[in-house]
């Protein structure tokens, strides 16, 4: 299987080249992301694209200095909402209506059900919830680079409170959460390029209850 081929090639990238990855391929990690599923197809988080080399500057200092920040050519922050309120719920389900061109009596029961619920919880819940969402998206960008043979490092180190002042993301409702440096690896002076990809072996990793 393809698939199964490039992930096996995909490692998560120490040391970048500085190469530009193509529009069409970065245009295809972001609509694999798209296509993710998510918790009552609600899509809570936003993915921003940066390319700005000051930018990139600027957070590689909140990043630990990893090379990979300046280095990459395209940064993909994933900035999932900050809780989930009767505006965002609604906007999703009314979009589904509008794509669809019908209105659904048990679709609409569900919609009430959501906003009888969510809203109501306590933020910092609905963040995880919505982080979690997001994480989908993310390593679903994560195959879909690997699959055009485009390099990309997952990354948590960095601090979210400053990356979100960075980015003015609190002001919109978002908090960040992953990042997703792309780029193309630099084999000279990355030091995990030509080690083995080292995984559980599957009877580790998987128990079959039949």
């Amino acid at each position: 299987m393809e698939l199964l081929e490039k992930l096996k090639w995909r490692y998560a990238t120490k040391a970048m080249n500085g190469k530009k990855v193509s529009q069409e391929k970065i245009d295809n990690i972001i609509e694999a992301a798209s296509l993710a599923p998510t918790s009552s197809g609600l899509q809570p988080f936003e993915i921003i694209v940066i390319t700005n080399q000051e930018l990139k500057e600027k957070i590689k200092p909140i990043s630990w200095n990893q090379s990979v920040i300046s280095d990459c050519s395209h940064l993909l922050v994933f900035a999932a909402w900050d809780t989930y309120t009767e505006d965002r719920i609604n906007k999703m389900f009314d979009l589904v209506n509008e794509v669809r061109g019908f209105k659904n009596e048990g679709w609409e029961n569900y919609r009430q059900m959501l906003l009888s619920s969510y809203p109501q919880k306590d933020s910092e819940v609905n963040f995880n919830h919505a982080a979690k969402q997001a994480y989908i998206a993310f390593s679903q960008a994560i195959a879909a680079a690997a699959f055009q043979g485009v390099d990309c490092t997952p990354l948590e180190g960095f601090d979210p409170d400053a990356l979100d002042e960075i980015l003015d993301l609190r002001v919109k409702g978002l908090r960040s959460c992953v990042m997703l440096p792309v780029g193309y690896r630099d084999t000279e002076n990355d030091w995990l390029v030509n080690l083995p990809k080292v995984r559980k072996s599957i009877d580790d990793l998987v128990t079959v209850l039949d």
